[in-house]
């Protein structure tokens, strides 16, 4: 079959593809884990967190399609990315499945028994649903920017070589901290969008400190890196349009090494600005009480902020600490020429229904979320 694209551009797409199916993750389901981290605290009454449940409960499934579609395209278009990241991560993997999968138990388990005890239980179960993802994702970029301890045998299989311990170091904390502190703006973003006072109000403080802390933090994160963290460079040169295969080229490690892309296309300083103006911006917006503006800002710095790892390490999706050549790139880790053109057609197809539907989704459900569905007769969690 005669494939239109070329190799090389279908990995940088397929690169690309993969970065935005992250982004929209973050973006769409991160208010969903921030609402959730926010709720024990936000809500004070069994009403109050009612209402906090109601306001993502029409919208989380749909928004989790996002965290579906990364895995299937890590799994289709980068098989030995996802074999090594899930080799590991598994724990950590593990540790995420539970917490997702505990959120859509704990929605519908919540208004089953009348007990102010069970629903208790079932509001620190979301909590734990929003918060485990947003640190561990958060750990996991900081581990990709210091290489993951994994190597291939002599049959190209993946040996781990570390331990579950040691993905906790100090900047990967940092890191999982800049991802809670994001969502929970991004989420009480969304909360002041759909709620009325007293839930805005302190949606409104809880985003003003969360925006500062995340430009804090993302700021320290981003000045740690510049200066001390070592990054990979590809040394040799790559075969244009060459079959995958991560041992065919030589891999330098440098402090200062990631900071190369930004010289090389200084376009990409755009997502660390984005991400550093954007929360300041959102703790401006919350400020002046500009609801609808401190989302868009919100989402706008959660763009630029999982952007910039990405940006920063290209062409490396997961370099490796243990040995640094079999470190993968875009170049050497992607699925076959053709897959990559059949997938590319069903998500030219299926995107845009996935998006279209997203936004209607959204059109439908606009509006504050209001108190008489919790009347006698009324549907609500």
């Amino acid at each position: 079959m005669h494939v239109p694209l070329d190799y090389d551009t279908l990995r940088v797409v397929w690169w690309a593809l993969l970065g935005a199916l992250l982004v929209g993750f973050a973006v769409f389901d991160g208010f969903d884990l921030g609402t959730a981290i926010l709720l024990p605290f936000l809500g004070r009454t069994d009403r109050e967190r009612r209402i906090l449940i109601n306001s993502i409960g029409p919208v989380w499934e749909g928004n989790q399609v996002w965290f579906i579609l990364g895995g299937g395209a890590s799994f289709a278009a980068w098989p030995p990315v996802y074999a090594a990241s899930f080799s590991g991560f598994y724990v950590a993997m593990f540790v995420t499945l539970v917490a997702l999968i505990l959120r859509p138990v704990a929605f519908k388990f919540r208004g089953k028994v009348d007990s102010s005890l069970w629903r208790s239980i079932w509001d620190w179960a979301l909590f734990f649903g929003g918060l485990a993802p947003a640190v561990i994702f958060g750990v996991a970029f900081g581990n990709l920017l210091q290489g993951v301890p994994f190597r291939f045998d002599h049959d190209l299989r993946v040996v781990y070589t570390g331990t579950f311990f040691q993905l906790l170091n100090p900047f990967a904390l940092l890191c999982g901290l800049v991802s809670v502190s994001m969502l929970i703006m991004h989420g009480a973003a969304y909360v002041r969008t759909k709620t009325l006072e007293p839930i805005a109000g302190r949606a409104r403080a809880a985003g003003i400190l969360a925006s500062l802390l995340t430009l804090a933090l993302f700021a320290v994160g981003g000045y740690y890196a510049y200066l001390t963290l070592d990054g990979y460079a590809v040394s040799s040169q790559i075969a244009a349009n060459a079959p995958s295969n991560p041992l065919r080229k030589t891999v330098e490690v440098a402090t200062g090494a990631w900071m190369r892309n930004y010289d090389r296309y200084p376009w990409s300083l755009a997502a660390p600005i984005l991400g550093l103006v954007g929360a300041l911006l959102t703790a401006a917006m919350f400020a002046f009480r500009r609801e609808k503006a401190a989302f868009v800002t919100s989402a706008a710095a959660v763009v630029g902020i999982v952007a910039t790892p990405g940006l920063a390490m290209f062409p490396f999706i997961m370099p490796s600490s243990s040995e640094p050549n079999a470190s993968l790139t875009a170049w050497d880790a992607s699925s076959s020429h053709l897959t990559l053109f059949v997938m590319l057609i069903a998500v030219v197809i299926f995107l845009p229904i996935v998006l279209a539907y997203t936004a209607w989704v959204y059109r439908v459900l606009r509006g504050k979320v209001p108190s008489h569905i919790f009347e006698p007769g009324g549907h609500a969690y």
